[in-house]
């Protein structure tokens, strides 16, 4: 099951004996089990009935005789086994799998890495009889769109490339993301739309100095705003490295070329053959396509193989000449 769908039936009341959660990505694991630890029992109902566990503490003789109890003065009783994977003999819990009780709900916590022993007894009792959620890891190309998601249900637009921006910055950590974007949410009235302003107000991200104000300043051929940024990236070369910055712009430029191409289209064509997941995120293109046409693209294209190789000294005498004035050269020959 998704951890949705398990949100979903654990808010509609509708329990089940064991939960299996595991996996690389933390955050949907604490999302379920601080759930059903904050909202399955009553808090009067919690002192008698609700135990947590910890597997580097405990061994599976405990964990089956909480298990195993009758909940008090309450239809169930819950018991959390956190950090599971630290558990020496956590698969000797088969015995209580063969047969689990309907008044306990015992939720088990595997986290940082996923379980893969389900063809072993522990692992088809926990197929046959648990709610399983395997917690992936989000690649850093969706990490923009769970963004976007997240920020929707809460009642928030995001201005184009703010979400980029955030995930280029915090990277992949979605526990870390959740907690800054909820300091903008404290800030921000619902509703709102959520600019780049606030962004850096709220999370202390610089909205001038990033590869994704680059991409724009350049779409726009805005020259003094971005000789500004290839200044600063400049005088910070080991926070900024040459290579990064061209990988980002050969990505920004192929998606420019393929635009060409297709730039009479309906969108929703023009986002499935550039691979945008927003039309927040077509703007760009769609602006730096006036400014650079087809012949243009083709030879900012050649201009950034050509950089890439030179940033590298391949084949080139370029190896004692700093990035930083490759990298104003570059963004030269790009405007011009």
């Amino acid at each position: 099951m998704t951890h949705q769908e398990i949100l979903k039936s654990l808010q509609q009341k509708i329990y089940r004996p064991v939960y299996f959660l595991h996996g690389e990505e933390p955050f949907f694991i604490d999302l379920i089990s601080n759930y059903i630890e904050s909202n399955v029992l009553e808090e009067a109902e919690k002192s008698f009935n609700q135990t947590i566990l910890y597997g580097k503490e405990t061994d599976h003789l405990t964990v089956l005789d909480n298990a195993r109890r009758y909940p008090m003065m309450s239809p169930y009783q819950v018991v959390i086994l956190k950090e599971a994977q630290e558990m020496r003999d956590l698969e000797e819990l088969t015995k209580y799998l063969e047969k689990p009780l309907d008044s306990t709900i015992l939720v088990i916590a595997y986290k940082h890495k996923s379980y893969n022993k389900f063809n072993g007894k522990f692992g088809r009792l926990l197929r046959e009889k648990a709610v399983i959620l395997e917690s992936k890891k989000l690649y850093d190309n969706q990490v923009a769109d769970w963004i976007i998601q997240y920020m929707k249900a809460k009642n928030y637009q995001l201005a184009a490339n703010v979400a980029a921006l955030i995930a280029e910055y915090l990277g992949t950590d979605l526990s870390k993301i959740v907690n800054e974007l909820e300091k903008i949410c404290l800030n921000v009235p619902a509703g709102a739309t959520i600019t780049l302003v606030q962004v850096e107000e709220n999370i202390g991200i610089s909205r001038e100095f990033n590869i994704y104000e680059l991409q724009s300043a350049l779409a726009a051929k805005d020259i003094g705003k971005t000789m500004r940024i290839v200044q600063h990236f400049a005088a910070n070369e080991r926070k900024n490295p040459l290579v990064l910055i061209i990988g980002s712009l050969s990505g920004f430029f192929t998606k420019l070329y393929m635009l060409h191409f297709v730039k009479n289209r309906p969108e929703a064509e023009i986002l499935k053959t550039l691979d945008l997941r927003s039309a927040w995120f077509l703007k760009d293109y769609t602006l730096a396509a006036k400014q650079y046409n087809l012949a243009k693209t083709e030879s900012i294209l050649q201009l950034l193989k050509e950089y890439d190789l030179r940033s590298k000294g391949v084949e080139t005498n370029t190896t004692n000449i700093p990035e930083g004035a490759l990298l104003k050269e570059l963004a030269w020959k790009i405007l011009h």
